[in-house]
């Protein structure tokens, strides 16, 4: 059996490690498009804060773990395009150029997500920062290390935490978005009103129910950040609004929410035979509504993963084929 795997960070890695324990016979091969994996990025702000010493300790796993398991691991490789009818990859090794076909019997997609860059004016400027991923990370530590003003759009779980981080390292902090309360989107008022108190204690700025109109600069650099109800100065910002599926090369090919998440069973499979996905790329059940919604966390695709790998083969039994039911719990 011929497994491939496109995209390799918690999803990717929990499917690669799983399906290598599992089937001790199959062909695995991993296409990471960057040159790390597993990387923690729900860990930033303990690095930013000072809490983790060294980024390497946002790593759990490693290409030369995966390849110590047998696993064909293949780094800075980018998966173009996929042919669900014919079983094949077009494939670009990014430090050579080369383009290539590969095949596969089973095919895992963790694709993952990528931050939403709102379109706002002025964001070409510099020290306007993501937080995603290991480059990410250490560009926010090298940014914020001389200057005194940061501002977060964005409160949830990761804007929330960084403030939290800067305030600790000296820094003026400001938190913007756009909804009324933070973490809106996880917590009931009565939990967000004490974070919120606290927060206002540690002397963190929160600018809440305004919207970001523009980003002004001066020599190229930001200098604020502009609302529809105020200013506010910035020498770095960080963008933290939310996440997206990263899932182009598969539009009109799976079936997905309008957002772009692929949409899997409770078994990880997708629209497509021999097609499984995990992780941020995907929707997930959510029991109390009963429906598919996006909810890109660490957990989730961890446990995704895993149950991708469980599922790639069927077990018969007194003649009847049986898969390894996986019920994903995620919120009760």
């Amino acid at each position: 059996m011929k497994v491939v795997i496109i995209g390799c960070t918690h999803a990717g890695t929990a499917a690669a490690i799983n399906t290598a324990k599992l089937y001790k016979d199959a062909d695995i091969t991993v296409y990471e498009r960057n040159d790390t994996i597993s990387f923690l990025s729900c860990g930033i702000a303990l690095y930013v804060g000072g809490v983790i010493k060294d980024v390497n300790g946002l790593f759990y796993s490693s290409p030369q773990h995966l390849s110590e398991l047998g696993i064909n691991t293949k780094m800075k490789h980018e998966v173009l395009d996929v042919d669900f009818d014919k079983k094949e990859l077009k494939v670009k090794n990014l430090e050579t150029e080369e383009e290539f076909i590969d095949t596969y019997d089973k095919l895992i997609i963790t694709t993952g997500s990528w931050p939403v860059i709102p379109k706002i004016e002025g964001y070409e400027l510099q020290n306007i920062l993501l937080s995603k991923n290991y480059y990410h990370a250490n560009e926010i530590i090298k940014k914020v290390e001389d200057i005194q003003n940061v501002v977060v759009v964005g409160a949830g779980y990761i804007g929330v935490e960084l403030v939290e981080a800067f305030k600790e390292k000296g820094k003026n902090v400001t938190l913007i978005d756009t909804q009324e309360r933070i973490l809106s989107k996880y917590l009931d008022k009565e939990f967000t009103d004490l974070a919120e108190d606290k927060l206002r204690t540690k002397g963190i700025n929160l600018a809440l129910s305004q919207t970001v109109v523009k980003f002004e600069g001066e020599d190229g650099k930001v200098k604020r950040v502009v609302t529809d109800k105020g200013q506010y100065p910035a020498d770095v910002v960080i963008v933290c609004v939310g996440f997206k599926p990263s899932t182009e090369i598969f539009k009109g090919k799976l079936d997905m929410l309008p957002n772009g998440a692929i949409i899997v069973d409770e078994y990880m499979r997708t629209s497509r035979e021999d097609v499984f996905a995990a992780g941020d790329c995907c929707a997930v059940w959510y029991n109390p509504t009963k429906s598919y919604e996006y909810i890109p966390l660490a957990t989730n695709a961890v446990r995704m993963g895993t149950l991708a790998a469980k599922n790639l083969t069927k077990t018969v039994l007194n003649g009847e084929e049986l898969k390894v039911l996986q019920v994903l719990k995620y919120m009760t």
